[in-house]
């Protein structure tokens, strides 16, 4: 896979990825939210958002660093470096 981040894959993208693969009703300021703090947040939802990531951007995401995340902003900020 190529390491080179497709143009484009905002955080709104990821915020629409992760309504749309996990079913989840997040919030635009939610995306910040320790994972604690979201209501219908399961661990087994990790996994399923880092495949869906890997997949629109075609490149992996540091799977061991995504396990230290406390928020999905930190995952798309792992995903999607600036």
């Amino acid at each position: 896979m190529s390491s080179a981040t497709p143009v484009g894959y905002s955080i709104d993208d990821f915020i629409s990825t992760v309504r749309d693969e996990l079913g989840l009703p997040l919030t635009d300021e939610q995306i910040g939210a320790d994972f604690d703090e979201l209501p219908e947040w399961d661990s087994l939802y990790l996994l399923k958002l880092v495949t869906a990531v890997e997949q629109a951007l075609g490149s992996s995401i540091p799977v061991g660093r995504v396990l230290e995340a406390r928020s999905l902003k930190e995952i798309y900020e792992l995903a999607v470096p600036a």
